[in-house]
């Protein structure tokens, strides 16, 4: 309904404007050019990144300290909050930051866009950077219309900062032709009224331009070419604050519950920097002017810099001892109310509302139950740690290691799978396109494990039968299938949880399993194949056993799939698979 209203008013001001004085088509234009370098920027950090800035963002944001300085070196880097803001909702979808590390980088984020200020005060202003502007924008072309994606995202990130400096000359040289035309400066004034208008002119101009960044450059501008006083400037920027803080809001209405908390986080954050700088205006003044007078600045765009800088750092000063405390609230609100899943540990009611959240959320729980999986087998089969567990003294028994199996079977592996299908099925709708084919490998793969550990069950009918035949030859082979299995679990556990070996070598150890696995195959035919020339065996009791072991290799080999898709990532499995056509 705002901008509904807004964007006409904004449009019949413009066209008189623009009809009226002949530089305000500068002004406008420059306003324009600016925004769209800040979107080209945006677009090419987001290509040229490579995953870099989400690294940075997942691995050193642990603590206080790293967060709040790597926001603020990402934001400085990129000269943008909302780009920063972002990915930072992105991550706490995926659950790949904690809520606690994406209010540090917020913080972090809101010092870094005090760069902005000193980049065009100290450069913007000073140099006639349009001579450095085409020359960038013709490379920044050149370089967009590469194939390669990081190429393409250098290119992009030329052709914004090409733009933000060709619009910051368009207003320069707008306001300077608009001051022998209109002298606003006669309307500028230090008055209390005066101060409340530029204050609410500052939150309509940032709502509507829609970047902090943009109403910060057309402030100094307009105050470096003398058509607003200093403390106008100061008035429009923390009118600013709550004109982004508005944007945010509106924003984040179709957000998930995280990017709700952050937004409101961000709300409590510029408020705050509003209410301390409406508070203490005239001390922070003062400060300034003492400082000027003692480093000898005699520029107001320097002097508003310092203001913007000491604004955004007081907030961020000031909501640090209470940080623990907002977090924990922010926590309790934006909780959607939909179906709980209580057996699942990283997929939830949130997770629903992100599509990378749902797939990485269902891959750690696949681990989980892949973990149960190999525990249920090592029960089923009776093997411990060291060698087979089985008791000759007493066969009519189940040893306690196995009794516990239907326990393990229905209350652990089976409630799990069938609640990660549940959750599946409630999820598959926000799963996007990019995300679809690791979410039906990864639900594939959940139906496997449960599958499997089936198979193993029914199969140990065959296993205990056999063990317990008066037939040595007999008994001694299906203990050999039983040990089959130990070398499978043993290298598969060793793979699993072993952290110091790598993808590679982790596929290096399949294979030479696979090849054991055949190895103990070809073994045990021939084997059973001279026992039927010995007529130790007949032929039935020869079948059954080569079926068996055959039948025992493909359940290891089914171990192995499961174990290469939830550990070794998708790139290198396919490389293998081409070089295996080869």
């Amino acid at each position: 309904m705002i901008k509904k209203i807004l964007f006409p008013l904004l449009f019949l001001v413009l066209a008189y404007f623009v009809l009226s004085y002949e530089s305000a088509k500068e002004i406008i234009a420059g306003i324009a050019i600016f925004l769209v370098g800040m979107h080209f920027m945006e677009d090419g950090f987001k290509l040229f990144s490579g995953g870099f800035l989400e690294r940075v963002l997942e691995k050193f944001t642990n603590s206080m300290p790293k967060g709040i300085l790597n926001g603020f070196l990402i934001t400085s880097i990129l000269q943008s909050s909302s780009l920063t803001s972002v990915i930072l909702i992105s991550f706490l979808g995926a659950s790949l930051i904690a809520l606690e590390s994406a209010v540090y980088v917020l913080l972090g984020s809101s010092l870094g866009s005090s760069t902005t200020a000193w980049i065009i005060a100290l450069f913007g202003l000073k140099i006639k950077i349009s001579h450095y502007a085409m020359p960038i924008i013709a490379f920044g072309i050149f370089f967009s219309f590469s194939k390669k994606q990081k190429q393409k995202g250098f290119g992009n990130i030329l052709l914004g900062l090409g733009f933000i400096f060709l619009g910051i000359s368009y207003m320069v040289v707008g306001f300077e032709e608009l001051k022998q035309s209109v002298d606003l400066s006669i309307y500028s004034n230090d008055s209390f009224l005066t101060m409340v208008l530029f204050f609410i002119l500052g939150a309509i101009m940032t709502f509507i331009v829609q970047s902090s960044s943009a109403s910060i450059a057309i402030t100094l501008v307009a105050l470096a070419s003398g058509q607003i006083l200093y403390l106008n400037a100061i008035a429009l920027v923390i009118g600013g604050k709550i004109g982004s803080t508005t944007t945010t809001i509106l924003g984040s209405l179709n957000s998930n519950s995280n990017g709700k908390r952050l937004a409101f986080a961000q709300f409590i954050l510029n408020l705050i920097a509003t209410i301390f700088g409406i508070l203490f205006l005239v001390p922070i003044v003062n400060f300034i002017e003492f400082l000027s007078l003692k480093f000898a600045i005699t520029s107001d765009a320097i002097k508003l810099t310092i203001f913007i800088t000491i604004f955004n750092l007081s907030a961020v000063l000031i909501v640090i001892p209470f940080l623990s405390k907002l977090v924990e609230r922010l926590k309790k609100m934006f909780i959607p109310k939909i179906k709980s899943w209580s057996k699942l540990e990283f997929l939830d009611n949130e997770a629903l509302e992100s599509s990378k959240s749902i797939v990485v959320g269902l891959k750690k729980e696949n681990i989980v139950l892949y973990n149960k999986l190999i525990k249920a087998i090592k029960h089923q089969l009776l093997i411990n740690d060291e060698d087979i567990y089985w008791n000759k003294k007493h066969k009519d028994k189940k040893s306690p290691q196995n009794s516990k199996i239907d326990k393990i079977y229905k209350e652990k592996i089976k409630n799990l799978h069938d609640e990660i299908l549940d959750f599946i099925s409630f999820a598959n709708k926000n799963i996007n396109e990019d995300d679809l084919k690791l979410f039906d490998s990864q639900k594939i793969l959940t139906k496997d494990m449960y599958k499997i550990l089936k198979k193993i069950r029914n199969f140990y009918k065959n296993i205990n039968i056999g063990v317990e035949s008066k037939n040595p030859n007999i008994s001694r082979e299906y203990i050999f299938i039983k040990e089959i299995f130990i070398i499978c679990i043993k290298e598969l556990e060793n793979i699993s949880q072993n952290l110091t070996i790598d993808d590679i070598d982790k596929i290096y150890k399949t294979k030479t399993l696979q090849h054991k696995l055949n190895s103990l195959d070809n073994l045990s035919t021939k084997r059973v194949d001279e026992f039927f020339a010995q007529k130790k065996l007949d032929a039935i009791e020869t079948t059954k056993i080569i079926k068996d072991v055959s039948f025992a290799i493909l359940l290891c080999q089914n171990l192995i799939n499961i174990t290469t898709t939830i550990f070794i990532e998708d790139s290198l499995l396919l490389d293998e698979d081409e070089e295996d056509e080869n």
